[in-house]
């Protein structure tokens, strides 16, 4: 038994060197510095004393919390759960028995925004929604009233922002998972009169499942997490409308220094990550779903 779990150990021990430095390291440190005043000025920066639940206390009942929290989700469901999601499996299933040109031409479209460096598709994105940006131009150019998109609806604009980026993931596993769907299943379903929808929905989707749930997953954790796209853009604003929780902290820890109370909310936004999470693997590991294609 020894012998075994030493070869499994020691090709892994670098993995779990990494994970420990890069991952769990920073999260134990953010949890320590959350119970003390750590700052990037004054007396705290040099010599942090120990607060207890203070930050917590405070944090807590501080709105900006609640407002924060509730925009990290309208953001991550409405540019993860519904636009990276939807839109890439509907890019993949209307690509799916097409032209391998056509295919390819789609594909590139949509991969280049995704292998974009995430500031200078924001960069791009701002130019093309900013007052004097590309889509003003076009406004004007036949005749209607241009807008400033990104004051007048702020979260609308950063959510098609993060959607035109990270479409690609979701199109990339929804192309893979869609081919592994046996072809006969779907030619019975035809035979038997089901329409296109019908035979999505009753056939594909169920044999896809997981691997729907696992895009979800990882898709939902990525944008969870979102500071550069939003930053460039809104920079939380105006007055507040796009302050996400990642912009919350940043703010909390880097523009009023208080490094500990910036650690706290980085909890909360673990937490809520880890709620997401949890509900994702609990649904992976439904037995209604084990026969269900990766």
């Amino acid at each position: 038994m020894a012998v075994r779990a030493r070869q499994w150990l020691v090709p892994m021990a670098p993995a779990l060197l990494l994970l420990g430095l890069f991952v769990a390291g920073p999260v134990l440190w953010s949890f320590y510095v959350s119970f003390t005043n750590a700052a990037l000025t004054g007396a705290a920066a040099t010599d942090p004393e120990f607060v207890g639940l203070e930050n917590f206390r405070r944090l807590f009942s501080d709105p900006a919390l609640w407002h924060s929290a509730w925009l990290t989700v309208v953001f991550t469901v409405g540019s993860a759960v519904i636009g990276q999601n939807c839109l890439g499996m509907l890019i993949a299933v209307l690509t799916q028995h097409r032209n391998r040109w056509l295919r390819a031409g789609v594909g590139t479209v949509v991969v280049s925004a995704w292998v974009l460096p995430e500031l200078v598709a924001a960069f791009a994105v701002y130019a093309f929604l900013n007052s004097e940006g590309t889509l003003n131009n076009l406004l004007v150019a036949v005749g209607l009233e241009p807008r400033d998109w990104l004051y007048s609806v702020p979260m609308l604009a950063v959510i098609l922002g993060n959607v035109w980026r990270g479409t690609a993931f979701s199109m990339l596993v929804y192309q893979a998972s869609l081919s592994e769907v046996p072809s006969d299943l779907v030619e019975a379903a035809e035979m038997d009169g089901a329409g296109p929808f019908r035979r999505f929905w009753h056939v594909t989707l169920p044999i896809i499942r997981r691997s729907v749930l696992t895009n979800l997953m990882l898709i939902t954790l990525q944008t969870i997490g979102l500071f550069t796209l939003i930053y460039v853009l809104t920079a939380g604003g105006p007055n507040a409308a796009t302050q996400t929780l990642p912009l919350l902290m940043y703010d909390s820890a880097f523009e009023f220094h208080e490094i500990g109370y910036g650690a706290t909310i980085s909890l909360v936004l673990l937490l809520i990550g880890g709620l997401f999470a949890a509900v994702y693997a609990k649904s992976l590991g439904d037995p209604d779903s084990r026969g269900d294609g990766a």
